[in-house]
């Protein structure tokens, strides 16, 4: 649907709105160049602060935007750049944790309205699990409100502090279409074959290679499924700190899993593949869970809080690190094609209820007028 232009009112300029970004999520940096798009069609100017790299990637410039560079750390140069590129903003809306802590200090001693959208919670151990906690309430009291992808963050917002705390509705932009002669199926046969999946099952995954994805008990679980006639191939798309001994491992017990790299092309390898594996997620809304229920792709998934509520019962939910379970889950999806489909049927009406990226726009800009005052002409 094509969105219906806002013009602002009469007598009243623009609104001014700066979109701060860190552009270590490829979800959240999706979510603003979408949310960008839809504000400027509506006739707010909008200016995106992020690191080069993610203007490079998303193209917040071709939607109408003004971008400017402000590196991921909080060092005093970054905050100063911030502080800068806010001086004559209506209203400031900073993304996911480590940006937001960088715009309340950027925004200090400014009356200017703070709006945060958290799209997960980071996830550490030790010191840093604490300083993660201590940002997390220096945001939360900071911010005039703070809109959850979650519940369970919202949730976790209050607790902190929050003043206001509300449900975010988060849509997943989806990719524009092109011309590919080849068709759908000749796409499948074109990714299967790269991947060497011709004549074996396919099973996707997808996310940075660290130790919070459920990874290790997806390698455990791979072990049980060589056994299978053809065993299933395991793709997983993604880098990370840990690919070298994930890769280790995969060459010493010889297991039936291909580490993919880095990949833009998540929508083409989930259509190929016959099931989605999230046997771990530190996201509240998983891209790779909602790329799968949109592709009509079974998915199993750890049962954690912020799947289950993006999922419902669209989905094989197994306990997280339980790789006998996930293992088994497997198994039975493979031998049970009345069990896929009835789940890509669910899969499909699940996904038809997420907000459309205009309801996201819609929400946000709701709030916008509601934390602004009238602007005189300039």
């Amino acid at each position: 649907m094509t969105p219906v232009s806002s013009p602002s009112p009469h007598g009243q300029s623009p609104l001014r709105t700066v979109q701060v970004l860190g552009g270590g999520n490829a979800g959240c940096s999706a979510h603003v160049r979408s949310l960008a798009a839809g504000l400027v069609a509506r006739g707010v100017k909008v200016t995106v602060c992020a690191p080069l790299e993610a203007a490079r990637t998303y193209d917040f410039a071709g939607v109408g935007a003004d971008h400017v560079h402000v590196p991921r750390s909080s060092d005093p140069a970054s905050v100063t750049a911030l502080r800068a590129a806010c001086a004559n903003a209506d209203l400031v809306h900073a993304h996911g944790l480590h940006a937001s802590f960088r715009t309340a200090l950027a925004l200090s001693g400014r009356p200017v309205p703070f709006v945060v959208t958290w799209h997960n919670r980071p996830r550490a151990e030790g010191a840093r699990a604490h300083l993660l906690r201590l940002l997390e309430r220096r945001v939360a009291r900071a911010a005039t409100v703070v809109l959850g992808t979650t519940s369970y963050l919202v949730d976790l917002a209050r607790r902190t502090g929050a003043r206001d705390a509300r449900l975010a509705a988060v849509a997943l932009p989806r990719p524009r279409r092109t011309d590919d002669p080849d068709g759908s199926e000749g796409r499948r046969a074109k990714v299967r074959a790269e991947v060497g999946a011709m004549d074996r099952p396919l099973l996707m995954a997808a996310g940075a290679l660290d130790a919070y994805r459920g990874y290790d008990a997806l390698l455990d679980a791979s072990r049980a499924w060589r056994r299978l006639d053809p065993a299933p191939l395991v793709a997983i798309a993604g880098e990370g700190p840990l690919r070298g001994a994930f890769q280790c491992r995969i060459e010493r017990e010889k297991l039936p899993v291909r580490l993919l790299g880095r990949r833009d092309d998540l929508t083409a390898l989930l259509a190929a593949a016959d099931l989605a594996l999230l046997p771990g997620s530190r996201e509240c809304r998983s891209v790779l869970a909602q790329e799968a229920l949109h592709a009509r792709v079974p998915l199993v998934a750890a049962d954690t809080a912020g799947i289950r509520e993006l999922v419902g019962d669209a989905a094989e939910l197994v306990p997280a690190g339980k790789s006998e379970e996930l293992a088994r889950a497997v198994v039975r999806l493979l031998d049970d094609p009345g069990r896929r489909r009835l789940l890509s049927g669910r899969g499909a009406r699940q996904a038809a209820t997420w907000p459309t990226e205009d309801e996201t726009v819609a929400q946000v800009l709701s709030v916008y007028d509601e934390l602004t005052q009238p602007r005189p002409l300039v």
